[in-house]
C-alpha cells in the first residue's frame, strides 16, 4: 500500500502564535472558535510521533512549542486543564472536562518519552505531576484510557519509578470494572452505548498489558476490540459508528455522519494490538481502517486531501463535510504516523 506523504503544511495554516485553531469553515481557519487544551494536546501527541522520523526541522520544532506553550498556559495553579479560549486569548471556562485532563497527560507523556529538548521534556513533566493527581478522580473511562496512555509513555522513560505502573494499574482495573457492569455475551463493551473515540479505550489497556505484563488487561482488550471490529466493519468497509443520536445497545445503530477521530483512534488501537500481540492480522486490518480516509467508505469519498494536505472533518448521508477542523487533521496525522512505524 502506497501510503499519502506526510505533510505539515495544512496543520501550519490553521495554527496561529496562540494554538490550533478548532474548527475550520471549508478549509480557511474560524476564528470565532477559538482554541480548544483537546485540540492542541492532540496535535502535540501527533507532532512527537512525527518527531522520531524527522530531526532539526524547523517548522516542526515551532508547531511543538506553541502547542506546549499552549497547555503550560491553560493549566490552573491547582493542575486542573482549562479547555476553552476565545481568539482575543480569553479564558471561557473554569475548569475542562476530565478528558481534557486525560488528554493533557498523554501528550505530556509522549513529550516526556521523546528525544525533544530537555528543556520541554522538564516542561512537560512539570505539567504532567500538576495534573496526575486528579486522574483517581475520574469518572470518564475515555480520561482513563489517556490518562493511561500518557503514564505508560511516562514509564518507558523513566522504567525505574514504580508509581507510574501503580498509577497505571489503578486506572486499568478501573477501565475493567467498567467493562464487568455493562458487558453481556453480545455486548463485549466498557458502557451501554458506543459513541465517541470508542477504539481509545482498548488502546489504552493494550498498552497498559506492555508494560505491566497483566494478561487481564490483554483479555478485555482483546475482546473489546474485536466487537468494535464486528460491530464497525462491514463487507470489508469501516462504517464508524454514526454521531446522530450514536448506538444504544438493543437500537438500531446510526450510520451517520462520521467523524474522522474514528477511523484515526480505531487505526491506532490495531497498530497498539499488533505490538502488543504480534498478530499480523492487526495490522492488515489496520490499513483496511486507514482506507476510509482514502475512498473506501459507504459513500465513496477521498476524505483526506494529499495535494493541500487537509483532512475532511467526515461523511454525511449525502457527502462529504467540507470543514477541515483541527480534531480531523491532527487525529489523521496520528494514525497515519502509526502506519508508517507499525
Amino acid at each position: 500500500m502506497i501510503l499519502p506523504a506526510i505533510k505539515l503544511d495544512f496543520l501550519e495554516t490553521i495554527t496561529d502564535d496562540t494554538g490550533i485553531f478548532q474548527h475550520t469553515k471549508f478549509g480557511t481557519p474560524n476564528r470565532r472558535e477559538g482554541y480548544t487544551t483537546d485540540d492542541n494536546a492532540r496535535a502535540l501527541i501527533a507532532l512527537i510521533k512525527y518527531s522520531y522520523h524527522i530531526r532539526g526541522n524547523s517548522q516542526l520544532n515551532k508547531l511543538i512549542n506553541t502547542y506546549l506553550s499552549f497547555l503550560f498556559h491553560m493549566q490552573r495553579k491547582d493542575g486542573k486543564m482549562q479547555n476553552l479560549m476565545s481568539y482575543d486569548r480569553h479564558f471561557l471556562d473554569l475548569e475542562g472536562s476530565e478528558d481534557c485532563i486525560g488528554r493533557t497527560l498523554w501528550a505530556c507523556g509522549c513529550l516526556i518519552n521523546s528525544k525533544l529538548s530537555l528543556e520541554k521534556r522538564i516542561l512537560a513533566k512539570e505539567i504532567f505531576d500538576k495534573a496526575l493527581p486528579w486522574a483517581p478522580f475520574f469518572k470518564s473511562p475515555r480520561a482513563d484510557s489517556c490518562a493511561i496512555l500518557g503514564l505508560t509513555q511516562y514509564h518507558r522513560a523513566h522504567p525505574e519509578d514504580e508509581n507510574l505502573i501503580r498509577n497505571t494499574e489503578i486506572l486499568s482495573d478501573r477501565l475493567l470494572n467498567h467493562y464487568e457492569k455493562a458487558s453481556s455475551s453480545d455486548w463485549r463493551w466498557f458502557e451501554p452505548y458506543l459513541t465517541y473515540e470508542n477504539a481509545r479505550l482498548p488502546h489504552a489497556l493494550y498498552e497498559a498489558y506492555r508494560e505491566t505484563k497483566q494478561k487481564r488487561y490483554l483479555q478485555v482488550a482483546e475482546e473489546s476490540l474485536k466487537f468494535l471490529l464486528e460491530v464497525q466493519i462491514i463487507n470489508d468497509t469501516f462504517v464508524p459508528i454514526g454521531n446522530k443520536g450514536w448506538y444504544q445497545k438493543g437500537q438500531a445503530r446510526p450510520m451517520y455522519d462520521q467523524q474522522s477521530i474514528e477511523a484515526a483512534s480505531m487505526t491506532e488501537a490495531l497498530i497498539s494490538s499488533y505490538r502488543a500481540t504480534s498478530n499480523p492480522q492487526y495490522k492488515k486490518t489496520a490499513v483496511t481502517i486507514f482506507n476510509w480516509f482514502l475512498g473506501k467508505n459507504t459513500q465513496n469519498v477521498v476524505v483526506y486531501n494529499s495535494t493541500t494536505g487537509a483532512c475532511r472533518d467526515g461523511i454525511t448521508a449525502t457527502g462529504l463535510n467540507l470543514n477541515e477542523g483541527a480534531e480531523s487533521n491532527v487525529c489523521y496525522l496520528s494514525a497515519r504516523i502509526e502506519l508508517e512505524t507499525g
